[in-house]
């Protein structure tokens, strides 16, 4: 007989609501639109040097050799090969160098330390406190809270959970709460939008869950008035789980005739099974911006990959299984050197932004598009080589017009570590919960390493908050 507790861990995965086990009430509407936070996060290093643009004058790439601050506008700049993609968005592109993480768990695997700034390994009890996509959500509340995506790993790195289930993500929503993640489009199309799915079993099935939540909402509230003790809170917290399922899901049916304007039409291919790794990817964007355009969420995790992925579908060599961990290191595959193996990863992961951003600026909302009130966020989880040791996080933003922070059409490089205005992971999301409403002091664990140089670490980075 399936358990309380087995029935409610099934029903919480699907449609992400154990993001919304921790998600507040929805806040009143309001006449300004939501801001939106996309984090697509990769494994295996991001090496700062491939993020310069070859065009810095003498000067700037001296500073930039040394690892000094550089705050350079990108326009006449050529970009590096690999962002071409990104080339119609100069203006809303930001390479930002120097950020450290050296608090975070770095080298093969990093689990949720990049987004929480904590380190974390495989176990919930090492998770420390919500990471920063979660943190988001809250300010900007939506029906289903928060949504993760991820091309699993099949070996370390995660709960090695299947490719296309759904498992134990790269987020997490509290202490000791991990997030669990799409692995795969056809699993995250079925759940997020089975409410206006066209396929009859499918409608039927969601039906029935409604009023076995209904059913078990009553009861669990009546089992509980006759219980005390610890027992009476367990009782309590099933059933305030299960109403919070129910209220995600009347705020849903609200929204059924938006939604389902905005269900994805994904071709067959990015439905099997079988699906190459970079036309996974491709699909789980197609999802991510079906559920931000009709409503359904404003924060979306996107775990691109992890090292233990075994990537499929790369040019030149679509048939390999390629062990990124194996390139890592150095090793060609297929006639193919790593560092090219690398550069059209990397290069397929500009395309999916410039996929997300082309949409959503092609979508009005208020007096401009949806992209205005958008952030992008494309970084390494476990930072700057395969063998990461957290002295820099590269990251490549995309930032709308309304972005409360200054982070557009810029080159930038920060003090090095140890150097006077030298940042963290913890300052640049600090930057961004202030910026957003949250007026937190600091966000995530201090650096005791950067102790010794005596310059504070908390706080935001002002340069970027806008006056």
């Amino acid at each position: 007989m399936t358990s309380r507790r087995d029935f409610l861990k099934q029903s919480l995965l699907s449609a992400g609501a154990l993001a919304a086990l921790n998600a507040p009430s929805l806040a009143a509407a309001s006449p300004r639109p939501p801001t939106r936070f996309i984090f697509m996060h990769r494994g295996n290093g991001l090496w700062p040097r491939v993020c310069v643009p070859p065009s810095l004058d003498k000067k700037a790439m001296e500073c930039e050799n040394r690892k000094e601050a550089i705050d350079a506008d990108l326009d006449g700049h050529d970009l590096p090969e690999w962002l071409g993609p990104l080339a119609e968005h100069r203006e809303n592109l930001t390479i930002l160098q120097g950020v450290s993480g050296k608090m975070c768990t770095t080298g093969h695997h990093s689990w949720c330390s990049a987004l929480g700034v904590f380190k974390a390994n495989e176990r919930p009890s090492s998770i420390k406190w919500a990471t920063v996509d979660f943190e988001l959500a809250k300010l900007f509340p939506s029906p289903a809270g928060h949504i993760e995506l991820a091309c699993f790993p099949l070996g370390g790195g995660n709960a090695r959970g299947s490719l296309d289930g759904v498992a134990t993500g790269f987020s997490a929503r509290g202490p000791q709460q991990p997030n669990y993640a799409f692995g795969s489009p056809r699993v995250a199309l079925q759940e997020l939008f089975k409410s206006v799915s066209s396929d009859p079993e499918a409608r039927t099935q969601y039906q029935l869950d409604r009023r076995v939540l209904d059913f078990i909402a009553g009861n669990e509230g009546s089992i509980a008035d006759s219980l005390s003790g610890i027992e009476k809170a367990k009782v309590q917290n099933y059933a305030d789980s299960v109403e919070v399922i129910r209220e995600r899901n009347r705020k849903i049916d609200a929204m059924a005739s938006t939604i389902r304007k905005h269900v994805p039409q994904l071709d067959a291919k990015y439905l099997d099974p079988a699906v190459s790794t970079f036309d996974r990817q491709i699909g789980h964007t197609e999802v991510l911006l079906g559920a931000l355009i009709s409503g359904l969420t404003n924060v979306v995790a996107f775990t691109v990959d992890e090292l233990g992925h075994r990537y499929t579908g790369i040019p030149g060599i679509e048939g390999e299984k390629v062990n990124m961990h194996d390139v890592g290191h150095g090793k060609s595959i297929g006639g193919l050197d790593a560092e090219t193996i690398r550069e059209l990863a990397r290069t397929h992961h500009m395309t999916l932004m410039d996929r997300i951003v082309k949409r959503l600026k092609s979508v009005p909302e208020g007096n401009g598009t949806m992209f205005d009130n958008t952030m992008v966020f494309y970084f390494p989880d476990g930072g700057e080589t395969h063998h990461s040791h957290g002295w820099e996080y590269p990251f490549i933003i995309l930032s709308g017009d309304n972005a409360r922070v200054d982070l557009r059409r810029r080159y930038i490089r920060l003090p090095n570590y140890g150097q006077p205005g030298h940042s963290t992971l913890g300052n640049l999301y600090t930057t961004l919960l202030n910026a957003y409403g949250n007026p937190v002091e600091h966000y995530g664990a201090l650096d005791t390493g950067l102790t010794r140089f005596g310059h504070g670490q908390t706080g935001p980075i002002k340069q970027f908050l806008r006056v």
